[in-house]
């Protein structure tokens, strides 16, 4: 078997690639691919889930690409102890999803991890196409293993990526979107698929797609410390269910600099470019032009248009999602149905993975 590379500089240049001709072609033939994506149960979503991805996943779903979210459940037991939480979370994932603009249906499945467990079944066959070196040295791992500051680490850890590979290929996901730190998981996937096919299906067509990478655009967006990625647990987040006031209270509190006059300048001045970016990214403006504009208006000025841009951009979806508060039937259908139609899909692979293995009795 032969070890994984995870030469960053080089896969991450041919993922470059590979994504670019994805999106030049996902709009013109969208059912040809499968999208996957989704979130762990750990908390509600920030502003930095809302530009890094659920922008991305409500203009997928427009676009007609078939698109499954998956409710990462059962891998909050990896590093979390926040289980008690989890139902409660789960909802609050979807009035997210929800309130952001993602339609469930047909060509959008919302799901929980849990409740499909025929995507659980492939984890035994797909441990054995990988070695316990190759996941000890997963870096994205690693990183996740020192971020949670772990000292006893769960065999749940190291299997995580095994995870990831099972509810990428149940459902034949052929796109994922991700960030370059998320390459290495989708590396172990995409071997892991073509070990499986190389192995079962000698001969005969794979049953699995190696799944590509769709790499995000949006810049990466630091919390209102200006120095870590955003994160409810770090306290220096802007929640989508926060008020516009609380809004406001978060971002007069954002950290700056000593300097009055107000440029882009993302490496010396990290701080002021991160909220300059965030108003971009509310407006579509350039931050330099934005920065240029305020000027000696100093820090004061920046957090003003701040406010002003982030609760102008956030309204509408803080009205829907106070709606669909009111409703925690319909968002319990929208996770059984999603759960449902998971299932099915689910149920025709293991066949399929039976068969190519030759378990059929």
């Amino acid at each position: 078997m032969a070890d994984l590379d995870y030469d960053s500089n080089r896969t991450f240049a041919a993922a470059v690639e590979r994504s670019r001709k994805i999106e030049e072609d996902i709009s013109v033939n969208p059912k040809k691919y499968r999208v996957l994506t989704g979130d762990r149960p750990t908390g509600r979503l920030h502003i930095g889930h809302y530009f890094g991805s659920l922008q991305n996943r409500v203009r997928l779903s427009r676009m007609g690409v078939p698109t499954m979210i998956l409710i990462a459940d059962y891998q909050v037991l990896t590093d979390h102890d926040a289980f008690q939480e989890i139902s409660q979370n789960t909802k609050q994932l979807v009035i997210d999803y929800l309130a952001a603009g993602i339609e469930p249906g047909d060509n959008v499945i919302i799901y929980p991890h849990s409740y499909v467990p025929e995507c659980n079944q492939l984890m035994l066959p797909f441990l054995t196409l990988v070695s316990n070196a190759e996941l000890s040295r997963n870096p994205t791992v690693k990183e996740e293993i020192q971020s949670a500051g772990l000292k006893n680490v769960n065999a749940g850890m190291y299997t995580y990526p095994i995870h990831q590979a099972c509810d990428i290929l149940f459902c034949k996901g052929n796109v994922v979107p991700v960030g370059k730190d998320q390459l290495p998981h989708l590396e172990l996937t995409r071997t892991i698929a073509r070990r499986f096919n190389e192995k079962f299906c000698a001969g005969r067509d794979g049953v699995f797609p190696e799944p590509q990478a769709l790499l995000s655009k949006t810049p990466s967006i630091l919390g209102l410390d200006g120095s870590q990625k955003m994160s409810k647990s770090r306290g220096n987040a802007i929640m989508l269910s926060a008020t516009e006031d609380e809004t406001a209270k978060l971002i007069k509190k954002a950290k700056t600099d000593q300097e009055r006059h107000i440029t882009y300048d993302p490496v010396n001045r990290p701080e002021v470019a991160n909220l300059l970016m965030l108003i971009s990214l509310c407006t579509k403006d350039d931050p330099e032009a934005i920065a240029e504009r305020i000027g000696d208006g100093g820090g004061g000025m920046l957090k003003s248009i701040l406010t002003e841009a982030l609760n102008e951009e956030l309204r509408p979806l803080r009205q829907k999602r106070a709606e669909l508060e009111k409703n925690p039937d319909y968002i319990r259908k929208v996770l059984s149905d999603g759960a449902e139609k998971a299932r099915e899909i689910a149920v025709k692979t293991l066949e399929e993975v039976r068969a190519a293995m030759n378990m059929v009795i």
